[in-house]
């Protein structure tokens, strides 16, 4: 499986799927630091909600395959700046958490809007309570 960099607003649900990923217990917890796993780099929200950090997040990402940027179905603001995805060396996709809360399509619309404006290509819809989407996921990390 790719190692994969987890980045995104606090609360958009990185933790939540690096448990999945690891066949783990759903058991929410505020991620305080940089969390390594065998396939997964969990990394604070606040690392992207502040400027001051996003070096910290390339830094972090020479471990990691692939980039993932987070975006919950409910984020109602933008924390990614335009093209940051090219800041990192490496392939970078979307995903967007939450879909098991998608009321409307403009929520869909507005996430892709902010991944795709942020230089992301490829991007996955999940729900890892409903399981949306999780296995197309895998098949990209597993290949």
């Amino acid at each position: 499986m790719k190692k994969l960099i987890l980045i995104g607003e606090t609360g958009c649900g990185k933790t939540t799927l690096s448990q999945y990923l690891h066949n783990q217990e759903q058991n929410y917890h505020k991620t305080q630091q940089v969390h390594f796993n065998d396939s997964t780099i969990d990394t604070p929200g606040e690392f992207m909600e502040n400027p001051f950090y996003y070096n910290a997040l390339v830094s972090v990402a020479v471990k990691a395959e692939a980039v993932a940027f987070v975006q919950s179905i409910k984020g109602a603001q933008n924390y990614f700046p335009p093209y940051f995805a090219t800041r990192f060396p490496k392939k970078a996709i979307g995903i967007i958490t939450k879909m098991d809360l998608l009321e409307n399509e403009q929520e869909r619309l507005q996430a892709y809007k902010y991944l795709k404006l942020a230089g992301i290509k490829t991007i996955f819809e999940i729900s890892t309570l409903e399981n949306i989407g999780l296995k197309e996921l895998e098949e990209f990390l597993l290949s």
